[in-house]
């Protein structure tokens, strides 16, 4: 078969079912092998969606993502997209055609090194140079992108490499197991939390990478040690649950931190430094247990006592079957968990229009299913979201807290609506960041997906403008003007809405949100009450 042939086959020996791009001359022998294929290609109007839609194909499904490219400007426009996943540890598989590389009649047209361009940004990047090559570096690929930590891998394909016959196989996926814990770790794990005083969890980003819910759930039962999440470890465990105090969201001020700086022992799950804020400034009298299926990433604001590496949930399962309960104070937790709640119910109700952060997210947790997909792009709402919308199921709220990226939130959604296509979808974006892949608002509309899209409007960049205010400089550089996004979503052959009352927006979306089609939602907000909640010292508020 064709070198070509032969990558696909490999794809499907590995279990991959799309592969997201926008293709050029130079890799339409790919293309060709994925229309004969059980492979799904869904064409993108710009690479930087078809990536961002690869990654969190990975985020959700723990299975590389693929994405396609050509060379030169199409592979530059995946770089924000790999980097995108890379940071986000969402495992990801980018294709970039190239010219020949025996000999080429075209000079040095297009060609940059996109190997070297994605080295820095991958955890592999390399040129496929034969045919007979194509089954070990496509598995090599794939295995090096979805092992712990996952992120990127790159593999070019030159054309006339594509083009060679050959009688080479593909290799067929091979599941592995992750190994447990060393046991020594284990027993040191139990003895912290035994002569903890009062202990505390905090789940990051790898605790929702793996199903690791019913051990964990099972710990927390038994000994009723609460929990605090980052922003990338929402809904690892269901937030109704009473022994949630809140989600870590930008400022160390705020009331969360306030629990966690109490806390005598910290059992870090799943962490990741990439996060915004580091969350931790530990004192000498407090003990961090870092537990992750690989060993923490030592930085001057991360550095643990003790390492459990392994298998988080065997970890788990080890821990809850030995330690002995405790007569645990969590009482300074609860009090702060009483002042969050406090601020998140303040103005939740509000009539303001504009919109108030806090009734959008009432309305939002008030309307949506459990199981709904709520995709954020970036901008001082997901910052409003993080902390006040409750997540009950696993990655059930898909947000950027490591490259945070504007123009990410629509196709994550797509990609949400693909993998769970029973599921509510909804986009909340900014005004700024929707219009940077509005183009791909086609490719949803060709996909038939059903989703509701709110654009919240400020007319500027909002988060940079708080920034700006507070370090109290002029106004400058950040205002912009908008289309008629209802107009605009009516040419795209989708619904638009422009509510003018907080409870109209509710009826508004619900609406949406139970019909067929794409429907966008243009809703002015206030952000005036940012530093209130986001600059100002709330942890002090919290007295022993």
């Amino acid at each position: 078969m064709k070198a070509a042939e032969l990558f696909v086959k490999s794809l499907e020996a590995s279990n991959v079912k799309y592969v997201f791009g926008l293709p050029g001359e130079e890799n339409l022998a790919l293309v060709e092998a994925i229309r004969k294929s059980s492979i799904k290609m869904i064409t993108t109007r710009d690479e930087q969606t078809a990536v961002f839609m690869a990654a969190t194909v990975g985020r959700l499904t723990g299975h590389v993502g693929v994405a396609l490219s050509t060379l030169g400007p199409g592979a530059t426009n995946l770089v924000t997209g790999v980097a995108y996943a890379q940071l986000g540890a969402m495992p990801l598989l980018v294709i970039t055609g190239q010219k020949p590389i025996k000999r080429s009649k075209q000079g040095k047209f297009q060609i940059i090194d996109v190997v070297g361009m994605m080295r820095p940004i991958t955890k592999f990047s390399d040129t496929i140079v034969s045919a007979e090559r194509i089954p070990s570096s496509v598995y090599h690929a794939i295995r090096v992108a979805e092992k712990e930590r996952p992120g990127a891998a790159h593999l070019e394909v030159p054309e006339d490499i594509a083009e060679e016959e050959t009688g080479a196989k593909p290799i067929i996926w091979q599941k592995t197991r992750r190994p447990a814990p060393d046991e020594k770790a284990i027993n040191a794990l139990v003895e912290a939390v035994e002569s903890a005083k009062s202990p505390i969890l905090l789940l990051g980003s790898g605790a929702n990478r793996r199903l690791i819910r019913k051990q964990l759930n099972n710990f927390i039962n038994k000994t009723d040690i609460p929990f605090v999440t980052t922003q990338l470890g929402k809904g690892v465990i269901d937030e109704s649950d009473s022994r949630f105090i809140g989600t870590a969201a930008v400022s160390e001020k705020d009331y969360v931190h306030a629990a966690l700086s109490r806390a005598d022992l910290i059992l870090m799950v799943g962490h990741d430094i990439i996060e915004k804020p580091p969350v931790l400034e530990i004192r000498d009298d407090q003990k961090l247990v870092h537990i992750d299926f690989s060993p923490a990433d030592i930085d001057d604001i991360y550095v643990p006592d003790l390492e459990v590496v392994g298998d988080i949930s065997y970890a788990f399962w080890a821990l809850t079957e030995r330690v002995e309960t405790r007569d645990w104070d969590f009482s300074i937790f609860y009090k702060a968990k009483e002042k969050l709640q406090e601020s998140i119910n303040d103005n939740a109700d509000s009539d303001d229009f504009p919109i108030k952060p806090q009734r959008l997210i009432g309305t939002l947790r008030k309307v949506l299913p459990r199981d709904a997909m709520l995709s954020l792009d970036n901008g001082m709402y997901k910052l409003w979201i993080a902390r006040n919308y409750p997540a009950y199921e696993q990655n059930t709220v898909l947000l950027d807290n490591a490259l945070a990226t504007m123009g990410a939130g629509l196709g994550a959604a797509m990609s949400s609506k693909i993998i769970f296509p029973e599921r509510k979808a909804v986009v909340v974006a900014g005004d700024g960041g929707f219009l940077m892949n509005l183009a791909d608002l086609e490719t949803a509309k060709r996909l038939g997906l059903d989703m509701t899209i709110v654009i919240v409007r400020d007319n500027g960049y909002g988060m940079i403008k708080w920034k700006q205010d507070a370090m109290k400089l002029a106004d400058f550089g950040l205002n912009f003007s908008n289309p008629d996004f209802v107009k605009l979503a009516e040419s795209f052959g989708a619904s638009g809405y422009s509510p003018k009352s907080a409870d109209d927006f509710e009826k508004i979306l619900d609406k949406c949100v139970n019909a067929k089609g794409i429907h966008i939602i243009d809703l002015p907000i206030d952000y005036s009450e940012n530093e209130k909640y986001f600059g100002r010292d709330l942890a002090s508020q919290v007295k022993d």
